[in-house]
């Protein structure tokens, strides 16, 4: 792997300069290298790396590394699972992953530790640089766009964790892929909806002899010591190799469950699973750690001049599940065509299309996502909907079919007809009716 300064002494300019070596902008840079193009990957940290996150990979995000070649190293890895078995208000349900014409019916459990550096090292195979320990702590010669377009930028300064040196890292197009706090993405004028969802969400690890299950559970209600039901969702996800990531997520919008205090929601979900899993203070392997997630792509904009935002630094989690593994490789791949295109007709109008190809992939499903959150802010209806839904299988498969996102567009099938009826209604469901319901007002 070439030092900063190797590379800074080359004064080369990349065809493309990505900053962060997350799920987004390892699958950007892999997509872009794999087609010939000079990639800088910049990423602060060094790999292996610990990475706060479920652990857990859906059948989009396997699709993604399988086309990435990397489910060898995933299997050998991480742990294969069939499906979710879902917990709420007095029921249970085991749902195998739904068939599909493209995607696996299976999915894995991977921590991020050993996850994240298999796709940028896939990446550096294919002759992308990757720069890691080294953090961009600036944008080089930035240039204001028009409004509502980000600013452009020659590349980024860079500074070597390690010896403090810092370097500029140029290129005919620059990447964000930073994380949900991105500094360089503010930096080039993103800002966050804040009308449109936010996840919060908190994990930690224990050991139990359950480590191998092939099922992922969710629990829909979590309650107190006195029994009453709280605000939030929790999570165990075996991990096979001894340990279970055990979380908490709290999905709100408009100020809903203001105030909720996640590390007690995680102590108040321990104690709850405790018995059946074998969770305790002998189990438990360090603090919890956590964070925010925007969703919904809720940051924009995401393209300027000479940029694109990716991943969670363009808000692209799924309201639907709090995924965000998979919509940071599919955006990745996204920017990684726009750019192509951009490229290779030497004409960066071409960038545009990565915003048409993300609202063609994501508007109407997250636009939906969003109103679903918005109902089960509101816990009467939560327990409702959880507690009769659970006891009606093919109503639940269809359901986590929509929520996973593995609609199949060539199928007529109940959870495509279902969608697409959603989508109708979310669309017409005028603002009054909103503020009736929930005593809130739609984001669009």
């Amino acid at each position: 792997m070439p030092t900063l300064k190797e590379v800074a002494a080359q004064s080369h300019e990349f065809d493309v300069v990505i900053v962060g070596a997350g799920p987004s902008g390892s699958a950007c840079a892999y997509w872009l290298s794999r087609a010939g193009w000079s990639v800088c990957l910049v990423e602060k940290k060094t790999f292996p790396r610990e990475k706060t996150c479920g652990d857990g990979l859906t059948p989009r995000s396997v699709h993604q590394l399988i086309e990435m070649g990397l489910e060898p190293e995933v299997a050998a890895n991480g742990h294969k699972y069939q499906g979710l078995r879902s917990f709420g208000f007095g029921a249970s349900l085991e749902m195998q992953w739904p068939e599909h014409p493209i995607f696996p019916n299976y999915g894995y459990t991977i921590t991020r530790f050993n996850l994240d550096g298999l796709v940028a090292e896939r990446a550096v195979r294919f002759g992308a640089t990757l720069l890691s320990g080294v953090e961009a702590v600036d944008l080089l010669e930035a240039v204001p766009s028009p409004h509502g377009a980000l600013s452009g930028a020659k590349g980024v300064i860079v500074k070597d964790k390690q010896t403090g040196e810092t370097a500029e890292i140029r290129g005919r197009y620059l990447v964000v892929g930073d994380g949900q706090n991105s500094r360089l993405g503010r930096a080039l004028g993103t800002t966050r909806n804040r009308e449109w969802p936010m996840g919060m969400a908190l994990r930690g690890y224990y050991t139990s002899n359950r480590h191998d299950e092939p099922w992922i559970d969710s629990h829909l209600d979590i309650r107190d010591p006195h029994g009453d039901v709280v605000p939030g969702y929790g999570w165990i996800f075996p991990l096979g190799d001894g340990r279970v990531n055990v979380g908490v997520g709290l999905l709100s919008t408009g100020g809903a469950w203001k105030g909720v205090n996640t590390t007690k929601l995680q102590e108040y979900f321990v104690a709850q699973t405790a018995e059946a899993w074998g969770l305790n203070d002998d189990t438990c392997l360090g603090p919890a750690t956590g964070g925010r997630l925007p969703m919904g792509l809720a940051v924009g904009p995401r393209v300027g001049r000479n940029t694109l935002t990716i991943g969670d630094a363009a808000g692209t989690v799924n309201p639907f599940n709090g995924e965000g593994i998979a919509y940071g490789y599919e955006s990745g791949r996204l920017a990684a065509g726009a750019l192509g295109e951009a490229l290779a007709s030497n004409d960066a109008t071409a960038l545009s299309l990565y915003d048409e190809r993300m609202q063609a992939a994501y508007g109407d499903y997250y636009k939906l996502a969003r109103a679903f959150v918005r109902l089960i802010s509101e816990p009467k209806i939560l327990s409702i909907c959880v507690g009769a839904g659970l006891r009606i299988k093919p109503l639940m498969n269809e359901l986590l079919a929509v929520m996973a996102n593995l609609m199949s567009n060539d199928n007529k099938g109940p959870a495509e007809v279902g969608y697409r009826a959603m989508v109708r209604l979310a669309n017409a469901v005028p603002e009054e009716a909103y503020r009736l319901l929930l005593g809130t007002s739609p984001e669009e």
